[in-house]
């Protein structure tokens, strides 16, 4: 393995000999220079991994030998070492992007710290990171075979994410690669869990997890305040490890109030789940309460275009005082920079619910474009995308304008995805649906171990299409495929992000709240 080749420039490096013979006997090759110029000559011929720059040095200072530096090689961590800890000084090395800085008089441990922290860092994560998760793993598939809850899934789901978003970071593969056996073994137990106790929560809500069409009414509802306005932000399809990434922008800005879950109802699709948040009513509520406007799988036409109509009559049932509000849809980002500019009008209103669909295109993308195959052809892949473009949308420049300003934020999703990698082979008439996920139908013919089955859809308070007709769930990371054209089939969808079935990441949905910092 290579030495650690570091440069260290000070005008008083014969005082710091002790100093380097140490770091020369534990292995690190140094290179001395007394001023700035010779650091950067050196810098531009020699290979370096770490840079020490003491500040106060005759000609060039340390910050402009810095700038210099970093103009060559900006890769490479530099380390300010100052007698001064001025404000200003600190302030003027952070805005040069200095890596760290250090305080005369330094000590040995001090520096073989800042030696580790920079060039061995890796391998100590790396090694610490896996020895940790391989403490929790027994731990981990203990509590996920201990008869949990809806809050114990809730719990054991978010371990798991904070272990997957651990492990990715590593170059070792081999510990996430057991980290997703692991998420496979937890959604086949949980499956069986919500085949056991879903048909339950519906007819028992009081004994049950919050669900897509109580949102409003336990939770969204109860937070209004005439004080100030609360903003509903709905990014589509966003799960909860895509949220723990965004999280990490939005707190920039906004103080977390609260984070918490609720549950999607079944199906784990756009029209059921999110009309049914809305609405505030069940699929079969709403097809009784809105038989014009309620669309069924078979009836053509889009499926979530009156949810403005839907929400507007949910208030005006289970609020006692006319609440101000407003409803947009944003598919587009000319419409995302709409909403930027009116959001001063927006700030009249008690409530403003904001739909924004980037990552439910990004998921259809995934499966219909072979460049964003490419691009998001795994988890992590897909989280990246999803934060990139978080990071450029007009939806965080709305954000950082409204964390100027006495607002609530609240952040959520309708449902999430899975990425799908097992077909199951599934048999129905022309009429069934094309979700790959979930099929309703009459005379379906699956394979039973695959599926949850819901025979009676009005048990599940969803609409009963014929008098035969079932609804199936595909389990765990399954996806429907049919007998005929079943490798080409297979061949396109294997490996894309679906929704509507039964998961983890489908059914246990972020709900956030936020507060401005300033």
């Amino acid at each position: 393995m290579a030495k650690t080749h570091i440069l260290w420039a000070d005008d008083e490096i014969e005082f710091l000999k002790p100093h380097i013979l140490l770091l020369e006997g534990k292995g690190y090759k140094v290179k001395t220079v007394n001023n700035g110029a010779d650091a950067v000559e050196a810098f531009k011929n020699e290979p370096f991994d770490l840079v020490f720059l003491d500040e106060n040095m005759p000609g060039m200072t340390g910050l402009e030998t810095l700038s210099i530096l970093k103009s060559i090689n900006p890769t490479i961590p530099n380390v300010l070492v100052t007698k001064n800890e001025e404000e200003h000084l600190m302030e003027e090395a952070i805005g040069a992007k200095i890596d760290d800085y250090l305080i005369k008089p330094v000590n040995p441990k001090q520096i073989l710290l800042t030696i580790k922290k920079f060039t061995e860092n890796k391998r100590i994560v790396t090694e610490k990171t896996s020895m940790a998760y391989q403490q929790e793993f027994r731990n981990l598939s203990m509590l996920i075979n201990d008869g949990l809850d809806y809050n114990g899934w809730v719990e054991a789901y978010k371990k798991l994410i904070y272990w997957e978003l651990s492990l990715e970071k590593l170059e070792d593969d081999s510990m996430h690669e057991i980290l997703q056996a692991q998420k496979s073994e937890a959604n086949n137990v949980f499956f069986k869990y919500i085949e056991k106790n879903y048909l339950k929560w519906i007819k028992n809500p009081e004994d049950a997890p919050i669900l897509s069409h109580q949102l409003f009414r336990k939770k969204v509802l109860p937070s209004l305040s005439e004080e100030r306005p609360t903003f509903f932000f709905l990014i589509d399809n966003l799960r909860y490890d895509q949220w723990k990434l965004i999280n990490d922008i939005i707190t920039d800005y906004f103080r977390l109030e609260e984070e918490s879950s609720y549950y999607s109802i079944l199906p784990t699709a756009t029209q059921y789940a999110r009309n049914a948040i809305f609405s505030g009513l069940t699929p079969l509520e709403m097809e009784k309460r809105f038989p014009d406007l309620w669309q069924n799988d078979e009836d053509e036409g889009g499926k979530n275009l009156h949810e403005d109509t839907f929400l507007a009559d949910q208030l005006k049932r289970l609020y006692r005082k006319e609440i101000r509000h407003s409803y947009t849809k944003v598919l587009t980002h000319e419409q995302g920079r709409d909403v930027l500019d009116n959001l001063s009008n927006l700030m009249n209103n008690n409530l403003n619910v904001l739909v924004y669909n980037f990552v439910d295109m990004l998921s259809h993308a995934r499966t219909d474009m072979a460049m964003i195959r490419e691009l998001a052809n795994d988890e992590a892949a897909y989280r990246s995308l999803t934060l990139s473009w978080f990071e450029h949308s007009p939806l965080l420049d709305a954000l950082r304008w409204l964390a100027q300003k006495n607002v609530r934020l609240i952040i959520t999703t309708d449902h999430g995805t899975i990425r799908v990698k097992k077909p199951s082979k599934i048999v129905g008439y022309k009429s069934t649906n094309t979700n790959l996920r979930y099929k309703q139908g009459k005379n379906l013919n699956y394979n039973s171990k695959d599926v949850f089955v819901i025979k009676n859809p009005h048990d599940a308070q969803l609409p009963l299409l014929h008098m035969s007709s079932i609804f199936v769930f595909a389990k765990d990371d399954l996806y429907f495929v049919y007998p005929n054209n079943y490798n080409q089939f297979v061949n396109y969808f294997n490996g894309t992000f679906q929704h509507g079935g039964i998961s983890l990441e489908e059914m246990i949905i972020p709900y956030a709240t936020y507060i401005p910092k300033s």
